[in-house]
């Protein structure tokens, strides 16, 4: 069976991300969306709350399972015997920075691979933290995230 993580700090899930994962799912048999931890990032959502949206988001899909990881990404990889790493790329740059990161991750675990699917066109300028900045100045984004996230988006003041 070809399994990958999916890893991202998803706060929130957006529909850019259940696109990247979705497409994934075409390719490989099982995908597990790695919520982690960016202590860089300023989260919306706790990790728990993170891991039970998307849990609901993704219930009637079987292969996708959801975790959480405070970790490495290839020492949870490790642990759970995954050789391949989803990731997607939007042109804003992204590229530079996902390379250093797969390189860094391969040599740190010579077994992982990391896949990456570039965004599709009218998900190309979506990002958590776009639409984290939106949602707080009082903007819709229900074109943005999945109807069940949206409804766990408070309203902003």
């Amino acid at each position: 069976m070809k399994t990958a993580i999916y890893p991202g700090t998803f706060d929130p899930f957006t529909l850019g991300h259940d696109d990247i994962l979705k497409r994934a799912l075409r390719v490989f048999d099982e995908i597990t969306v790695l919520v982690a931890v960016s202590p860089a990032k300023k989260a919306l959502f706790s990790q728990d709350e993170r891991v039970r949206m998307i849990r609901e988001h993704l219930a009637d899909e079987p292969r996708a399972k959801v975790d959480s990881w405070n970790g490495l990404i290839v020492e949870y990889a490790k642990k759970h015997n995954i050789n391949a790493i989803v990731r997607g790329l939007r042109p804003t740059g992204d590229f530079e920075m996902e390379f250093q990161m797969a390189s860094m991750n391969n040599k740190l675990y010579q077994e992982i691979d990391t896949f990456f699917l570039p965004t599709s066109g009218n998900h190309y300028f979506v990002s958590s933290s776009l639409v984290k900045e939106l949602h707080k100045h009082g903007r819709d984004v229900s074109e943005f995230v999945p109807t069940g996230i949206l409804n766990q988006l408070k309203p902003s003041k």
